[in-house]
């Protein structure tokens, strides 16, 4: 049973769905020092990459390459068309990201015993729990995870002997200001959007391939890092570190008194493998590190509590993800398969490209993920 097809065809904004099919796409990943841009092309059946490229933020708010932004829909929608000029994307058909940090994902649990026909009840309210705004605020979509068992009963007797008191249900909400705002910069810059999607189910999209055991994504953005379980293709944990990648480059700037700029190139070249010369910079790195890990450590070990199950590989994602020595430190902290997410292997591309997209593709997953889901 592949359940993570049939989530990822089902869990879409219920405002966003009936999405038909092109035949090239480009997924737009706006993130909050950068942009990246990935176009797929659909040639004889298959996903084909056309182009792709990034385009740093900081210099449209007068800021060094690096830093974080919160920039107006007017100046993102330059940035965006700035982005499509030089990554030399040909098609309009886009789908754009919506950042977690702007929404929520969680797990309702609710009685076995509520039908489907209750559910539209039942979510709303049981939400309420974990949503900070008031209901109408914002917009829900949710699914029914499948019990693992359903199908192999002997009977009815044993059926309702084995299945659980509580049902599980994977609940998104985003704000609909977010969705205003998204929609209003589709428009600015001239995009055909019809797709919104939480960034996470796109980095899933693009870099799981037919796992079944636990496996623990890990996001390291600009400004925070984002960690998801799943199981079968099942968000069954999501949380958010509130410390990204811009946070080593200030620490660096900040503790060596040195300029932004030169912080962000020590922490590209050095990461947390300096020594010598460059052991302070490292050091510095380490600890932002050593504090993402940490808080990671403890999403892992409440899952693996919970479900008394064990994580069994951690893909990495995000651009801070290739920070010089984070892999290896992590599966040492892990002690677990750790590996950087290859949203490229999902696609056919030239070969003599291959090693480099391999290289880079942490940085490119929402993006390609977006794309895929936009080429249907």
């Amino acid at each position: 049973m592949n359940l993570f097809k049939k989530i990822m065809a089902e869990f879409n904004l219920n405002a966003l769905r009936g999405t038909p099919s092109v035949e090239i796409a480009v997924g737009v990943d706006i993130g909050t020092s950068s942009i990246k841009l990935v176009e797929l092309k659909k040639m004889n059946g298959r996903a084909v990459l056309g182009t792709y490229s990034t385009l740093a933020l900081g210099p449209y708010a007068n800021l060094d390459v690096g830093a974080t932004t919160n920039l107006s829909s007017d100046l993102l929608a330059k940035a965006i068309g700035d982005a499509l000029k030089e990554g030399s994307i040909s098609t309009r058909e886009a789908a754009l990201s919506i950042p977690s940090s702007a929404s929520l994902v969680f797990l309702l649990e609710i009685p076995a015993t509520i039908t489907e026909r209750d559910l539209p009840n039942i979510v709303p309210t049981e939400a309420r729990k974990f949503i900070p705004v008031p209901i109408s605020e914002v917009t829900l979509d949710y699914w029914v995870i499948p019990h693992r068992q359903e199908g192999f009963y002997e009977d009815e007797r044993s059926k309702a002997e084995i299945l659980p008191a509580k049902s599980e249900v994977l609940t998104a909400a985003i704000h609909n200001d977010t969705l205003s705002k998204y929609r209003d910069l589709t428009k600015i810059s001239g995009l055909n959007c019809d797709v919104f999607e939480i960034e996470v189910f796109s980095s899933i999209r693009s870099t799981f391939a037919h796992e079944l055991s636990a496996v623990l994504l890990v996001d390291f953005g600009a400004s925070k890092t984002k960690l998801a379980v799943v199981e079968y293709g099942i968000v069954r944990s999501f949380h958010i570190v509130n410390k990204g990648s811009f946070d080593i480059t200030s620490n660096i700037a900040n503790s060596l008194a040195v300029s932004f700029a030169k912080a962000e190139d020590m922490k590209r070249d050095i990461g947390i493998v300096g020594n010598g010369n460059n052991r302070a910079a490292s050091d510095v790195a380490k600890l932002v590190v050593d504090y993402i890990l940490s808080e990671t450590q403890t999403v892992i070990q409440a899952f693996e509590r919970k479900y008394e199950k064990p994580i069994s590989k951690v893909i990495l994602t995000g651009a801070g993800s290739l920070l010089p020595g984070f892999r290896e430190h992590a599966s040492d902290v892990f002690r677990t398969e750790v590996v950087y997410g290859n949203p490229f292997d999902k696609v056919q591309v030239p070969e003599f490209v291959a090693k480099v997209l391999a290289e880079t593709g942490p940085e490119f997953a929402v993006a390609l993920g977006l794309a895929l889901r936009k080429l249907g």
